[in-house]
């Protein structure tokens, strides 16, 4: 079982030329449309209810904001060391044409320029599978995506659908997570996953 032992605030940056220097491609970067549970999920993942501020005003964050993370197997007691990344929500935001451009730049610039990126964790809310927006963001993604990256798409607040609608929603996504942070439904497995994806680069290294 992997399990998340130490988490922590590190710093804030409003663009890549101010994120914290790095050799290792460690990053895990959390991205979602506004409102759809992204600091609920880190929150759960590193069972730290407070680590990730979660906001009533959709769009309020406008940083990219950065986590160290500890990871454990406890069936090897083999530590893994990454770095959440939780980026600003897109759409929703109630700034000016001007502030929602650079904004939107400088995550662009970030997630297609930014060498530590190793993991993509694209966040939909399960209600709403079929958003343009996030069709957009998963075919741009696909796009920018390195060799030496990964993508996960995971849906959030599954425990809001019944049985009938999540076999559904699995069949039309079969690769994709299901997660309820509410619940703690899913989250295990998710730090399985990313543990597993790190420690094959460490291994590598």
């Amino acid at each position: 079982m992997v399990e998340i032992v130490e988490a922590k605030f590190i710093t804030s940056a409003p663009n890549i030329a101010s994120a914290p220097e790095s050799d290792e491609q460690n990053e895990v970067v959390f991205m979602a449309r506004s409102n759809v549970g992204k600091s609920s999920l880190l929150n759960a993942l590193t069972n730290h209810k407070g680590l990730a501020k979660v906001s009533s005003s959709p769009g309020k964050t406008r940083l990219i904001n950065y986590f160290d993370v500890t990871m454990i197997d406890r069936d090897t007691s083999k530590k893994i060391l990454a770095k959440f990344v939780d980026l600003p929500g897109f759409g929703y935001a109630k700034v000016s044409k001007s502030i929602k451009s650079d904004w939107e730049k400088n995550l662009t610039d970030y997630i297609s320029q930014r060498e530590q990126i190793k993991i993509f964790i694209h966040l939909v809310d399960c209600r709403h599978p079929d958003l343009d927006i996030d069709i957009s963001v998963a075919d741009f993604l696909l796009q920018t995506c390195r060799e030496d990256q990964q993508i996960l798409q995971i849906f959030t607040k599954i425990d809001k659908l019944n049985q009938k609608e999540q076999s559904a929603l699995r069949k039309a996504f079969p690769k994709a997570l299901m997660v309820s942070s509410a619940k703690k439904r899913g989250t295990h497995k998710v730090n399985k996953i990313i543990y597993d994806i790190l420690n094959e680069e460490e291994d590598a290294s």
